[in-house]
């Protein structure tokens, strides 16, 4: 029985990984995994985190020297642990590679939708008693042009739901996909896609590479009045160049479900307080804007998949199986 350590622990991480009890032991902490915090991990055989976990060299080797073994995530994307250092100090990494991406694609869907026929501005009127029409008026999907950025699972999911639309879908990916260009997928280079859009919807991981790649330059190559939709990773996005688009009216629309400094708000009751995070704030009062608190992934079929591979991913470091989970710096050729 493997003893593992939760970091930025919610009350649903609870309610799903408590129901498990008796195959490993677990101990839930609210706080988030820091150099600051890593000697909570002391006496654990692993920790368990989340995206906004920072899992750096230093906390890597606090890691170490507590005896932990495994850094498991609770989530696809590993773009916040120094693979390199996990490397150097043997500690294994182990993640979620894929839960559930119609759950992210329909959210992003969801958010455009929202913000194509003004539904959350229609909901808060109706319910003051006001049931006019002025400036709800709407576009519809059907016959626009929809461009993806990064075609794995959630992109491929994502272009199955835009289809159903009328839609057409252009796309840019490193490595095509043969079986969408089948389906009438047309991949072409970044700046075509970006200039071609209508709505532009990122779904590719955080890299070196693609961190800010929507900035000034990218924005002034989109179209005029053009949609943009991250609900992959925050830093793919420069805000302060979005923000300058937007007051421009050259960007027409933002929907987010990430933002690149969203580890300082998310998951977390804020009402309360005063949002010294100027950004956020201000694209709050945008009326052509709609943020959301990385809700992508969340549904209940998505909760029941995480925790059960997860808690494959803590079985299989128990007995020392190798697993297809597993992250490390030799597959990305960085080490």
């Amino acid at each position: 029985m493997a003893k593992i350590a939760f970091f930025s622990t919610q009350p649903y991480d609870r309610q799903f990984f408590e129901n498990t009890a008796g195959r490993h032991e677990f101990e839930f902490f609210e706080t988030r995994l820091r150099s600051r915090t890593a000697n909570l991990a002391s006496g654990f055989d692993g920790v368990c985190v989340f995206v906004n976990d920072k899992v750096d060299e230093d906390v890597i080797k606090l890691l170490q020297q507590l005896g932990v073994r495994l850094v498991a995530l609770r989530c696809a994307g590993f773009n916040n642990i120094d693979l390199r250092a996990a490397n150097k100090y043997g500690i294994r990494v182990m993640r979620v590679p894929a839960y559930l991406p119609e759950a992210v694609a329909e959210h992003a869907m969801a958010l455009i939708m929202t913000l194509a026929r003004k539904t959350h501005k229609a909901y808060n009127r109706v319910r003051e008693g006001n049931f006019s029409l002025t400036r709800l008026n709407g576009f519809t999907i059907h016959g626009k042009t929809i461009g993806v950025i990064g075609t794995g699972k959630i992109g491929q999911a994502f272009i199955n739901i835009v289809k159903g639309f009328g839609a057409r879908v252009l796309a840019y990916d490193k490595y095509p996909d043969d079986s969408l260009k089948e389906k009438g997928v047309d991949y072409l280079d970044f700046d075509q896609v970006l200039a071609n859009s209508d709505i532009l919807s990122l779904h590719c991981p955080l890299t070196p590479e693609t961190h800010h790649m929507i900035n000034r330059d990218t924005l002034a190559k989109m179209k005029q009045g053009a949609m943009l939709v991250n609900t992959s990773r925050g830093k793919l996005v420069d805000t302060s160049s979005v923000i300058e688009s937007l007051k421009n009216e050259h960007l027409g629309f933002l929907a987010i479900d990430v933002y690149e400094e969203e580890e300082k708000l998310f998951f977390r009751d804020l009402s309360d307080l005063i949002i010294r995070d100027d950004q956020i704030a201000q694209l709050i009062t945008f009326p052509n804007v709609l943020i959301t608190a990385h809700q992508g992934f969340f549904t209940r079929e998505s909760m029941e998949e995480i925790t059960r591979i997860t808690l494959e991913n803590f079985d299989d470091f128990e007995t020392g199986r190798s697993s297809e989970n597993e992250v490390n710096c030799q597959m990305l050729n960085d080490c």
